[in-house]
């Protein structure tokens, strides 16, 4: 089986969320990926748990807010790189890496202060990639397309 090459940091799209491009490291020490959002709500829709919540996926303009909605999948507790543990929820969504389109869990947590609003943990990318840490953006900035552009009102 042939496995994308992924430099340490690459664009990625999150078609099912309406993002079309964020950046994101990419993170053989983390074992879960993590999506920054500035604000969540949990809510309930036909007995299945949902969560809304709202990102900048463009650290540089705050202008522009994408707000998401997903199944909850669940919450689980987990510790940051500076030994902090927070409960997070958890969902499940396609992510685009290139040509490679695969479902991953996702935790959500503010990542405010963090130099990329996601992070591509291990298990994200288990089977089917491996990482040059010398290279950066080896697969290029997704296009985006009209059917995932859903700008929050």
């Amino acid at each position: 089986m042939n496995k994308i090459l992924l430099g340490w940091r690459e664009w990625v799209c999150l078609p099912d969320l309406g993002i079309d491009a964020v950046k994101a490291k990419v993170d053989t020490g983390a074992r879960s990926s993590a999506l920054h959002t500035f604000k969540l709500e949990t809510f309930s829709e036909d007995g299945v748990g949902k969560v809304r919540f709202w990102i900048h996926p463009d650290q540089h303009d705050l202008s522009i807010v994408k707000e998401c909605t997903a199944t909850l999948l669940d919450e689980r507790n987990v510790t940051d790189s500076g030994g902090h543990t927070e409960l997070r929820p958890v969902i499940s969504t396609p992510v685009k890496l290139g040509a490679l389109t695969k479902h991953i869990e996702m935790t959500l947590t503010n990542r405010e202060n963090m130099k990329f609003r996601m992070l591509l943990g291990r298990t994200a990318m288990l089977g089917d990639c491996m990482v040059d840490p010398e290279k950066s953006y080896l697969l290029g900035k997704p296009n985006k397309t009209a059917s995932n552009t859903r700008e929050a009102l």
